[in-house]
Order: structure tokens, then sequence, then C-alpha cells
């Protein structure tokens, strides 16, 4: 399987030059325009390494850094930024960064950094990736957003699936609040945060086929779901 990196780099130029040269390299690009759009494609996909731009429209490089280790400590984080300054580079690493290059670059020196950053943590390179989830007795169409049991199926809306998604992707993990409101509706506040609460409801009522299956509230941190 290739290895899939995430870019977020808002000048369109440069995102498809940084793109093009790393797929040529042979590896899997997904490219985003924007922070809060980054954070979205995160949540969604199974990625080895994450480059960003630092300043970016709607959610800056460093924000999205320190949402990211919110759900994955381990993923290997590369900063692009025209600033050079020290301050600069240490609020990048204190928000989760990994290394740092200033822009201009050359592609070669890119190439040698992202292949460093890749050699530094243990590479499980496999598809984890799925359309369709088994949670206890249930199965879960990601794509047609269908939860089926054998004595019960529902075709759920698009929060609810996006929600069931998230939680079945770190299953046994705790997500939190703040990261499912950003993910799904793109804000963290008062409003969606309630709203957050009703559609958890509704997705225990429709797991209650088996009793197995919980999505615990974690305190003041956010949810998890498990299988016991």
């Amino acid at each position: 399987m290739k290895i899939k990196i995430l870019l977020v780099e808002d000048d369109t130029s440069l995102g498809f030059i940084i793109s093009d040269q790393l797929r040529s390299d042979g590896y899997d690009v997904t490219l985003c325009t924007d922070g809060a759009d980054g954070f979205k494609r995160f949540t969604e996909r199974t990625f080895h390494l994450c480059i960003f731009d630092v300043m970016m429209p709607k959610k800056d490089g460093f924000s999205l850094a320190k949402d990211i280790r919110k759900i994955n400590g381990q993923i290997p984080i590369l900063f692009l930024t025209a600033k050079s300054n020290d301050q600069d580079k240490v609020e990048g690493f204190r928000s989760g960064g990994d290394d740092y290059l200033t822009k201009p670059f050359n592609v070669e020196e890119l190439q040698l950094r992202v292949a460093a950053l890749l050699r530094r943590v243990n590479l499980q390179v496999e598809e984890k990736d799925t359309d369709v989830y088994k949670i206890g007795d249930y199965t879960f169409d990601t794509v047609n957003f269908e939860l089926k049991h054998s004595n019960f199926e529902k075709v759920l809306t698009k929060k609810e699936a996006q929600i069931l998604k998230m939680l079945c992707r770190l299953m046994n993990q705790v997500v939190p609040r703040e990261v499912i409101l950003t993910a799904v509706w793109g804000q963290d506040d008062y409003f969606v945060g309630r709203s957050l609460d009703v559609f958890i409801t509704k997705l225990r009522k429709y797991l209650k086929e088996d009793e197995r299956i919980s999505i615990n509230n974690v305190h003041g941190i956010g949810f998890k779901l498990e299988v016991s």
C-alpha cells in the first residue's frame, strides 16, 4: 500500500507543485487549501504524514496540528512557512510539529525531510480505511449511511453517519468533543455542543439491540465507542 500524505497549503500553485512531486515519488497525496477542510479530511481517512502551511484561512497550521494531536500523537507533522524567526519555530514545535521547512525551499530538501520523518516512526503501511464497519452484531455502511442488525435497520442522517464513523475509526479510544464538533459542524460552541448530545443519544438508541455496545461519555473530554 502507498504511504498517504495530507498536504494543506492555501497557495494553489505551490500546493500543486508539491503534490505533483510527492505523487511522482510514489506517495498518495490528499491536497487541501484551508485548515478546516484539512482537519475534516484527516478525520475521514488514514494518513501517515502531514505537511501543513502555517498561514492559512479558517484554521492556521499551528491550530490544525494541535487539533490533530488530540486524536493522534504519533503521525509526523512538517510545517511549511515563510516565517523564519525562532519564536515561530518554537510555536510550531509546541503545537505538535516534528520539523520545519522555511519557504522558499528546493524540492530535494522537501523530499529528504519527508523521507527522514517517515524513518523516525514505526510505519505500518496498511489499508485501514474501510467503507463498512462491524460494531458487535451491527454492520455500518458508511457510504450509504446504513446501520443494520438482524432486528433493526436504519438509514442514518449525514451527521449521524459522520459522528458514528469517527467513533468507529477511533473505536475504544476517547474522541474529544471539540474534535467531533469541528469535524462535523465546522465549529465548537455551546449550541452545536447541545446538538451533538442529541445525536449521541440517538446513536445509543440505534445500537441498543446489542447490549455489548456502549457509547460512553468521558466527563469533560468526549466520547468512547466500546464493544465489550
